[in-house]
């Protein structure tokens, strides 16, 4: 059964089924990501939602091929516009990467060489996938600097990356990943750095530049509320497994997961009361190395007592999705709702 995340006329232009990213260890194997299924539309945003260790980098990387194949077993199907990438060679995804799909990464100090000046950067990404000369790389490069907001492109191009403030180089991030024009952008937290203006310069860039080119966004994040700004759809992952999803509008205000619920908690927001304390998740993110049996999150959850029988300790919950909506919980629906009720109850009192 097809279970997309959203619906597009001719089918998803990204479709991930049984994804399964395993590491080789001295002390055995830790299952990073473990049998996620997901789908992203053209033009559309999927956030991707979770704890530090959830899977949700690992995900992406494998979709890129940066793995390092000694120590990584992936398994799986990974269709983008109809091409596996988990079966395509490395010249194949060496084609693909920065040209048909590109990622921005976390730390843009880190990511960028210090030795290169960024017009440089920017415009060997442009040389390597069209052939263009030196000088049209460079005139490349003064345009996307100047289409991400960078003042006076035209002599910033020639400025190394530490004379560039932290927003500005996480612009020039987006800049070398748009230069080619790619069909997927995958932003791996993008804006933890930077303080709440600049995050917001940035997330309206992202969704500006989508508008104008119709590029498919993967927004990996820990913070629901740069989800509730940017995505479309929402993928929650958990101990390495997708525990709910559905459209932002679903799984923002109808959540129907525990974690998600936890989640939602643990965020401060403007319209709760300032005397309302948050709610943390109590305990720790599970080891994947050793994970728990059963639900991954029932050592942390606090309603397994209203399903009984030990059946969350147990059996895995499967993620039976209708509609490309979904959560994986033993919960029955009506107390899901229930449940949920009382939470935002409490979250308004």
């Amino acid at each position: 059964m097809s279970d997309p995340v959203s619906s597009t006329p001719g089918g998803p232009f990204l479709s991930v089924r049984d994804l399964r990213v395993h590491f080789s260890t001295e002390d055995g194997i830790v299952k990073a990501v473990d049998g996620l299924s997901f789908d992203l539309g053209h033009g559309r945003t999927l956030g991707i939602v979770g704890e530090s260790g959830s899977g949700k980098s690992v995900t992406n990387m494998a979709l890129l091929g940066l793995h390092d194949s000694r120590n990584t077993t992936i398994d799986g199907e990974a269709l983008l516009d109809g091409q596996d990438l988990l079966t395509a060679t490395q010249r194949e995804l060496e084609r693909l990467r920065g040209n048909k799909m590109s990622m921005i990464f976390q730390d843009a100090l880190a990511s960028l060489s210090p030795y290169h000046t960024v017009g440089r950067q920017i415009g060997e990404t442009y040389r390597k996938h069209t052939g263009a000369s030196r000088k049209e790389a460079r005139d490349r490069a003064v345009e996307m600097l100047a289409k991400v907001g960078i003042p006076q492109p035209e002599l910033r191009v020639d400025d190394y990356p530490h004379q560039f403030s932290g927003g500005m180089r996480q612009r020039a991030m987006i800049a070398m990943a748009l230069v080619c024009d790619p069909a997927l952008l995958i932003a791996d937290e993008p804006t933890t750095a930077l303080d709440v203006t600049v995050q917001a310069q940035i997330m309206d860039l992202l969704k500006d530049l989508q508008q104008e080119t119709g590029t498919s966004i993967i927004f990996i994040t820990h913070d629901l509320g740069v989800i509730t700004d940017i995505a479309d759809d929402v993928l929650v992952m958990y101990g390495g497994r997708c525990v709910e999803r559905g459209t932002k509008q679903e799984v923002l205000r109808a959540p129907q997961h525990p974690y998600t619920w936890g989640l939602l908690g643990s965020m401060p927001s403007l319209d709760h009361p300032v005397d309302v304390p948050l709610s943390p998740i109590p305990g720790a993110p599970p080891s994947l190395l050793n994970p728990p049996t059963g639900c991954r999150f029932h050592p942390r959850c606090a309603f397994i007592e209203q399903v009984g029988n030990g059946l969350c300790a147990d059996a895995q919950p499967p993620l039976e999705v209708v509609d490309g909506r979904g959560a994986a919980c033993h919960l029955t629906p009506a107390q899901r709702v229930e449940f949920f009720a009382d939470f935002a109850g409490i979250q308004t009192n």
